[in-house]
């Protein structure tokens, strides 16, 4: 093969290149050849929620209790949101935190929207607790089978004895009832989670 046949199979092969880089252009692409300026990750749809006004008068006082600690067969007492535990500053407890000073939340405030909710510390708090839970399976939410020791590492110790704790149930319960499918954290079905049906004074149901 000549230089010249060379050059001219060397300027064919661009020549190509660039017929399919206009071709990928055409069908929306920028720069095919290079990443979007822009992932874009759509949002997950058909995931159900737990309920936040359960969590706010039923869950969250668990773990601002002091309740007491087995550390092999040591016993002591701290907070969950304790400074080392699970604090959202200070705590060593992974991904789970909390912030332990979170104010209450009016949820009947008409001011008190979604938004204005879901940026509250309280709602940090729901949704970290919500990211240890598998729905419907409060045995194999980490939430409750940490504090149990069942078959995994706590390096808080042994909390519940069993499962049938007050502390536990109420956490069991709040694990077992997600919001219907199609309705948020807020969803009024959640008012079945108490006594009289009534969420600002019924006592929280565990069963």
């Amino acid at each position: 093969m000549t230089r010249r046949q060379s050059h001219a199979q060397a300027w064919a092969a661009i020549a190509l290149i660039g017929a399919i880089a206009t071709a990928l252009t055409a069908c929306g692409g920028s720069n095919p050849a290079d990443n979007p300026p822009n992932v874009q990750n759509p949002a997950g749809i058909g995931g159900q929620k737990l309920s936040f006004i359960y969590y706010q008068r039923c869950v969250q006082p668990v773990f601002l209790a002091p309740l007491a600690i087995n550390q092999n067969g040591v016993i002591s007492v701290n907070t969950c949101a304790a400074a080392g535990c699970h604090d959202n500053a200070t705590g060593t407890g992974g991904a789970f935190r909390l912030v332990a000073g979170a104010a209450l939340i009016n949820t009947t405030n008409p001011a008190n929207t979604p938004d204005v909710i879901r940026a509250s510390d309280m709602y940090k708090n729901f949704y970290s607790s919500q990211g240890e839970v598998v729905f419907n399976a409060p045995l194999q939410s980490r939430l409750l089978t940490k504090p149990l020791l069942l078959g995994v590492l706590h390096g808080g110790g042994l909390i519940f004895t069993s499962e049938n704790d007050p502390n536990a149930r109420l956490i069991r319960y709040w694990i077992s009832r997600p919001m219907p499918q199609g309705q948020d954290e807020f969803s009024s079905a959640a008012n079945s989670m108490f006594e009289s049906d009534d969420p600002l004074t019924g006592a929280c149901r565990t069963q």
